[in-house]
This record gives structure tokens, C-alpha cells and sequence, in this order.
């Protein structure tokens, strides 16, 4: 059986609801059966109950799996029992040597060789040099840095040339981009997350994620766009632009890019030839400025991997039409970082008074209350977190008498913050509705311009 695109690691709590995943599974996914999760089934039952379709595997501990290490002759044991039940495919770790038991069954079950290496080693282009006896590869290592994955684009590339079939990422939130990019870089599958159990590796994406995605179907010339900073694997980025993306025919793919330092970042924009940037905190500032632009910008983009950078901040677009429907007069403003800076210079620009309170410059309640500002504008980080707090309480309860409407930049939903206006009977501009109307102006500018001839 030829390996499809996806590999689906079953890690339900029971096998009865792994089961049912992997006989809910299309042609264009294969079940992994980590016999190292369901220790107590006997491994040739659990094949024969997928009718023979699976990957078979029993990972060690030291390899991110539940086998004990010092017990080598144990799984081994339990490896070639899931062989005479005739699995579709078996993974065997790189360097060790076929099992009679499991020569003897080829070439009816394919071999899969495997290995992790230790954060911090790349090797992949000396163990390609010399291949041991398989019918596909899988190497693994970690991100430490979000450039990492470009390390693995050229050897990908040759082995796609040379009808090999392997696949090569980075396990960690920093390689997510090496796992949904696996085919455009030239890797012939990649693992996935079952969508009603929980991932086996860190950075591993659902299926339902890579299917939407179409990580299967991605080109060679696939430009990479992405949403950067820290955090943002939560971020409503890809569900909003990948689609419009596909709607508009760009070869585009458009992923999270967990990055706090602006360096890292920007050696991350050419290590992954990236061509779009939704800039989140803590970057607005310091990654423009990196690059030679003035900040704070929210929005990053380029013809090509050569080109020169243009930059906006769609943030103050969207505000700016937000303030256009509300009523004019003061404003208090809380927060003080690249979101507070944005927001006050398009307050400003308006012609409204700002107040702007932040830990760095705080305000008393006695100035707020004499100020008495009409509009309240959040653009603290408080409402990341479900437990945060409303920022400055003392500073809000002062606005009461005077204020109208509020404006929450977070676009998380309920936050305190939220609660707070709504119970103040204001007028609310939500953080989801800013997030779609500076979003909308991004996906405009990078199915416009990125990866474009000029």
C-alpha cells in the first residue's frame, strides 16, 4: 500500500474510540497504531481490527512515546507480534537491523525507517548519504529557533528528485511551518493529529487543519505567509485567510510563526523565504525597525524572497473606521505598548483629547473623572488569558459617569473588559470585529502583492 499524504497518530484515551477514528479515516490517511499508547491489547488484534491499514510503531520515551527505554527486547517483541497480523506498513528506527521476523514479511508490509535526533542536530543530509534498506524515511528533529525548518527545504527538494520518499520536520511549536509546508518543500507525507483526540508531539496540527489547509495539494511554488509573535498558535489568522487565499487561486498558505525577538524573526523571514506578515506583540515595534521601517506596523509584505518589505498597520485603519461611528469627545486610553501607540495617534489624528494610562505612566482616578471621557479604549494584553482581570478597575469605575462607548482590542471573547462595557451599558466595539476589518486590509495587500511579478 503506497503511503498517503497523512499519517494519523491514534491517541484516544480508549482503543474503542481509536477505532472508530481510524475507520472513519479517507483514502488519503492512514492510521498510526502507536502500540506504545495501548500496552495492554495484544498488538495483533488491534491490526487486525484496522483490517491490516495502519502504520505500526512502538515509540520509546526517549523518542516522545510511552515504551519503556531500558525494555529494547520487550518492544521489539511487541513490534514483530503486530507483524504477523500483516499491518500495511511498520516503522523501524533508522539504524537498527530488519528482524528476521520482519524480512520474511516483506514485501507485503512496507518499512518505514525512522529517526529523532536531539535538539540542536541537523544530519539529515548525512544520513540520506547513506540510506538503509527501506521503502520510505521519516526524520525528526526540533525547532529551536522559527527559522529552523529552512535547514530542510534543499534535502527535500533532491530526495523529491531522486523518487524518494521521506519526510522531514521539526517537532515544537517552532516547526509547525516545516509540518504544513511538508509536500511544497518536497516531503511525501506528513502526521496529523486525530480531530477528536490529542496531538502526539509537539506542533503536530489536526487533520481537519491540513485538509483545510490543502498541505496535501501545496505547490513547489508556494509562498509562505504568517501571523508572528508570541503568543499566536490561538490565532484566528489561518481560518480567515487561507480561505480567501484558495477563493482567489494564490499559491499561498498562511500559518502561525511563534517568534518574541525581533532578530530570531527576522532571520526567520529569510531562512523560510516567508512573503506576508501579520505582525502581533510583542514585534509591532521592534521587527519594522529590524527591517528598516518605521513602527509600529501590524503588516509586513514583498514580490518575492528578494524583494524590499512594504509595510501598513491595518490596526489603525480598522480603528480609525471604528471611530468614524462614534460619538465624538475625550478618550481615556489603557495601555502603553505598540497597540496603545497605534491607538493614540489615530485618536489624535481624529481631533480627540487623549488620557492614556499604562503601568510605565498610570493616571489617577481624579484626573480621569475631570477628564471625563466619552470613549474608553483597551489596548492592554489583559484578556489573553480567560482569568485576566479588568485593566486599571479603579481607572474604569472613574469613566462611568461620562463614557459612552468602549473599543477592546483583544478579540477574545468575553473578556473582562468586554463584560465590564457591557454592564456599563456602552456602546462596544469588539476586539473580533477590529480583527476582521484589519484583517480583511491584510488579505487584500497579500493576494495583491505577495509572491506577484511586479
Amino acid at each position: 500500500m503506497p503511503l498517503p499524504f497523512h499519517l494519523v497518530t491514534l491517541t484516544h484515551a480508549t482503543w474503542d474510540q481509536a477505532l472508530a477514528c481510524a475507520r472513519s479515516l479517507g483514502p488519503d490517511a492512514l492510521p498510526e497504531l502507536r502500540l506504545d499508547l495501548f500496552p495492554e491489547a495484544e498488538p495483533g488484534e488491534l491490526v487486525r481490527a484496522l483490517g491490516g491499514r495502519c502504520l505500526a510503531t512502538c515509540r520509546r520515551r526517549f523518542e516522545g512515546g510511552r515504551w519503556p527505554d531500558e525494555d529494547e527486547a520487550g518492544r521489539m517483541t511487541r513490534l514483530l507480534q503486530a507483524v504477523t497480523a500483516k499491518p500495511a506498513w511498520v516503522d523501524l528506527e533508522w539504524d537498527l537491523p530488519i528482524p528476521a521476523a520482519l524480512r520474511a514479511a516483506r514485501p507485503g508490509v512496507g518499512l518505514l525507517r525512522s529517526v529523532h535526533v536531539a535538539p540542536g542536530v541537523f544530519d539529515l543530509d548525512q544520513r540520506l548519504a547513506a540510506l538503509p534498506e527501506g521503502d520510505a524515511f521519516k526524520w525528526v528533529g526540533w525547532a529551536g529557533r522559527l527559522g529552523d525548518g529552512g535547514r530542510l527545504r534543499p534535502a527535500l527538494a533532491r530526495t523529491r528528485d531522486r523518487g524518494i520518499t521521506l519526510s522531514a520536520f521539526l517537532m515544537g511549536p517552532k516547526g509547525l511551518a516545516s509540518r504544513a509546508l511538508q509536500a511544497a518543500w518536497g516531503g511525501a507525507f506528513t502526521y496529523a493529529a486525530p480531530d477528536d483526540g490529542p496531538a502526539a508531539a509537539p506542533g503536530q496540527l489536526p487533520l481537519a487543519t491540513l485538509r483545510a489547509w490543502r498541505c496535501a495539494d501545496l505547490p513547489r511554488d508556494c509562498g509562505l505567509c504568517g501571523v508572528i509573535g508570541d503568543p499566536v498558535l490561538h490565532s484566528r489568522g489561518p481560518a480567515f485567510h487561507n480561505p480567501r487565499f484558495q477563493a482567489a487561486g494564490r499559491n499561498l498558505l498562511y500559518v502561525p510563526l511563534l517568534c518574541g525577538e525581533a532578530a530570531e524573526a527576522a532571520e526567520a523571514l529569510e531562512a523560510l523565504d516567508i512573503l506576508g506578515l501579520s505582525i502581533t506583540a510583542p514585534l509591532k515595534l521592534s521587527l519594522p525597525r529590524a527591517l528598516g521601517l518605521e513602527g509600529p506596523l501590524n503588516t509586513l509584505w514583498r514580490r518575492g524572497p528578494d524583494g524590499p518589505w512594504s509595510g501598513a498597520n491595518t490596526d489603525a485603519e480598522a480603528l480609525g473606521q471604528a471611530l468614524s461611528h462614534l460619538a465624538s469627545g475625550p478618550v481615556l486610553l489603557l495601555g502603553g505598548g505598540g497597540v496603545g501607540r497605534t491607538s493614540r495617534q489615530v485618536l489624535e489624528a481624529a481631533g480627540r483629547p487623549v488620557l492614556q494610562a499604562s503601568r510605565q505612566a498610570p493616571a489617577s482616578s481624579a484626573a480621569v473623572t475631570a477628564f471625563a471621557p466619552v470613549g474608553v479604549v483597551q489596548a492592554t494584553s489583559l484578556g489573553m488569558d480567560p482569568d485576566d482581570p479588568v485593566p486599571f478597575p479603579d481607572l474604569l469605575e472613574a469613566s462611568r459617569l461620562s463614557a459612552r462607548w468602549a473599543v477592546e482590542w483583544i478579540y477574545k471573547e468575553d473578556t473582562a473588559f468586554g463584560t465590564w462595557a457591557r454592564h456599563a451599558g456602552l456602546a462596544l466595539v469588539s476586539g473580533a470585529s477590529l480583527f476582521e476589518a484589519q484583517a480583511e486590509a491584510q488579505s487584500r495587500r497579500f493576494i495583491a502583492d505577495c509572491g506577484q511579478a511586479g
